[in-house]
């Protein structure tokens, strides 16, 4: 199939506003293998991530989180951002369109056609890599749990970074550690300590650009 069939002729290009991203550089947190951990997809959306993630890469991309859903025609969403930090805009939406269409199209891995749309993470993001975690520690977070952990499945609270796989939340209460592995989904919370720090970042960004 063509990329022009295979995803409609006017494909979707969301983009939902700057995100609070501070450069890679100033990441604390694991090093090596562990700094990798991701649940960036899954089942059908894990084997478009495997085909599409080296390409994007190589372009200056990171997958932060792909999802397929629907039946008659799905619809595959990707999220990703710059592997600097730096702003997503409109143009690199369509530019991850264009080349993951061309790539869908040689390998196929979704049968018939299908919607695709390709958006930034947008201010109050999913967390979905290890790093993250630390990444955007001391900002407010819910995270929600595949199974319970000392009696509750859901958390939000100050995220305090990561401890080797165990991520630090700060709850009234007290201080809890969950497993990565164990969390079934997370995002920042809409917080106006989140908004002050997304506005802080576009305004360094817009003097950098002048």
């Amino acid at each position: 199939m063509s990329a022009t069939e295979g995803v409609g002729q006017w494909p979707t290009f969301l983009f939902f506003g700057t995100a609070f991203l501070p450069s890679r550089r100033n990441w604390g947190g694991p090093k090596g293998a562990s700094a990798l951990r991701s649940k960036t997809s899954e089942g059908k959306a894990a084997e478009v991530e495997r085909l599409i993630a080296p390409t994007l890469t190589a372009m200056g991309y990171d997958i932060v989180r792909i999802q397929l859903s629907g039946d008659q025609r799905p619809r595959l969403q990707i999220m990703a951002e710059h592997s600097d930090g730096s702003e997503m805009i409109v143009d690199n939406c369509a530019e991850i369109s264009r080349t993951v269409s061309a790539l869908l199209d040689v390998e196929d891995p979704i049968k018939g056609s299908y919607n695709l749309e390709v958006s930034s993470p947008g201010i109050d993001r999913p967390l979905t890599r290890l790093t993250d975690f630390d990444r955007f520690a001391g900002l407010e977070a819910r995270v929600e749990l595949s199974m319970p952990r000392d009696g509750r499945r859901r958390f939000r609270g100050r995220l305090k970074g990561t401890d080797e796989e165990e991520v630090r939340v700060e709850l009234p209460e007290g201080e809890v550690r969950l497993p990565f592995d164990l969390i079934q989904r997370a995002k920042l919370v809409l917080t106006d300590e989140l908004l002050a720090a997304s506005a802080k970042k576009a305004r360094n960004g817009h003097r950098s650009s002048d």
